[in-house]
């Protein structure tokens, strides 16, 4: 148990600071070598390979994504039994977890083989680069059982407090990738098909390393009675799992929209849009870290019932969200060209960039302080308020570029991110302050009710 961390316990700043750091090392890394895929494909493969393989992206948003959601779904849970030291229900957990997400990954698996080359089409895909990203789609759909798996491990770890093993995992990763990379483009002349094999091989290794902990962590060892078929577990990891999948989901169709319009202003403007959308996720990691500290944090502070401290954990993440945006919105408001050129070739192409860059960075804090609030209404088991304004989201993003476009074009993607950000943070904030205030009102009724009768309290009912 050394490697995991009882949130429970200590002071809020030192604790979430320690999850943190190896959380956001671990992000950045991932982030960095999507950079490099980003460089390698672009730089060695031309604007119109940059093209396909960001073509690529908010449907691999849709369908990863969704994976994800169920991932982090079912890691609350498993992070709130961490919290109520109930192993006996965490291992429980763990184990209908696992055979949820194994009959996930063939149906999405299935989804993605039959469906790919239709949506392609759908989005209005260039003629010019659909061979090339039906290539990249279909190795890397292929490959999904693999990226399942590390992004459930990491999960788990982080759920319990481990944010170490997933920066190992990711720092061998990172350098299998990039390694990869190199040789299968610059090499085997591979193509857009060895950017995905280099992305799925990287994934295998940072699963297994993942995987290897958790076997070694003694309180984890399943036995066959945790995988007793439980309706009721089921029931409430795909409560919990299936509105943070949706979310993530309704917000790919949002960016799907988006890259709808962008495709049919030319190739040029794919490239420009799959370059700004690199550099917006690479931005967004030190708050999409604090968010995941958030949610780790809040899930066992909860299921401890220390709402105290949950405020506490909301302060400091936020924080490091703001810090996050000094940096990081200076950089895309000041240097928009300078960033483009590093990815792009060619001139039209960081023009359109250095124009979408400088919007997203003046009002990128917004979407900063949604990922810290959002993953604080989720790990206190709320994931159907992310899941509404995950619909705010799409309707925000499809109104904005669908009213925008003519009028600003290219600019309208900008816009339309904007307004898409805004709208979430209103929603989650004030669910935040609603479902918090009236959570710790019910619970300090519920213990001075206990104390007035003399009976014990502090223990939620186990499932």
């Amino acid at each position: 148990m050394n490697s995991t961390s009882d949130l429970t316990q200590g002071r809020p700043f030192k604790l979430i600071m320690r999850f943190f750091f190896p959380l956001l090392l671990t992000n950045s890394l991932q982030q960095l070598y999507s950079f490099a895929d980003t460089a390698i494909v672009g730089k060695g493969l031309g604007d119109d390979s940059l093209a396909a393989v960001g073509n690529m992206s908010s449907l691999c948003f849709l369908i990863i994504g969704f994976s994800m959601g169920l991932s982090n779904g079912f890691s609350i849970l498993i992070a709130q039994s961490f919290g109520e030291k109930n192993m006996d229900k965490l291992r429980r957990t763990l184990a209908h977890s696992i055979e949820l997400a194994a009959v996930i990954t063939v149906l999405l698996t299935l989804f993605s083989a039959v469906f790919l080359r239709y949506i392609l089409v759908l989005l209005r895909t260039d003629p010019s680069i659909i061979g090339e990203s039906l290539q990249y789609g279909y190795i890397l759909f292929g490959g999904l059982a693999a990226t399942i798996m590390y992004n459930m491990c990491a999960g788990i770890l982080r759920a319990l407090g481990d944010s170490k093993t997933p920066l190992k995992a990711i720092i061998v990763s990172s350098i299998m990738n990039i390694t990869l990379n190199s040789v299968f483009i610059f090499i085997f002349h591979w193509g857009v098909s060895g950017a995905a094999l280099a992305t799925i091989v990287s994934q295998v290794f940072s699963g297994a390393v993942c995987l290897d902990k958790l076997r070694k962590t003694d309180f984890l060892a399943l036995t066959k009675a945790d995988f007793s078929h439980d309706a009721r577990m089921y029931s409430k990891l795909l409560g919990n799992g299936i509105p943070m999948a949706l979310m993530n989901s309704i917000t790919a169709v949002g960016c799907m929209a988006v890259q709808y319009f962008v495709n049919g202003l030319g190739v040029a403007f794919t490239s420009a849009y799959s370059a700004c959308s690199r550099y917006l996720n690479m931005f967004m990691q030190p708050a999409a870290t604090a968010g995941a500290a958030m949610s780790s944090y809040t899930s066992q502070n909860y299921g401890a019932k220390r709402f105290d401290r949950i405020w506490d954990g909301l302060k400091v993440c936020l924080g490091i969200a703001g810090a996050a945006y000094l940096v990081f919105g200076s950089v895309m408001v000041f240097f928009p060209r300078w960033l483009a050129s590093l990815i792009l070739s060619g001139e039209k192409q960081i023009s359109y960039a250095a124009e979408f860059l400088p919007l997203c960075g003046i009002m990128i804090l917004s979407v900063d302080m949604l990922f810290v609030i959002r993953n604080g209404v989720q790990g206190m088991g709320f994931p159907f308020v992310p899941m509404l304004s995950g619909i705010a989201e799409m309707v925000l993003r499809i109104g904005a570029i669908v009213l925008l476009i003519d009028s600003l074009g290219f600019k309208a993607t900008a816009a339309a991110e904007i307004f898409a950000w805004v709208g979430a943070l209103l929603i989650n904030s004030a669910a935040f302050i609603v479902i918090f205030t009236r959570e710790k009102a019910k619970y300090s009724i519920s213990r001075n009710t206990a104390q007035t009768l003399c009976i014990p309290h502090g223990k939620p009912k186990h499932i």
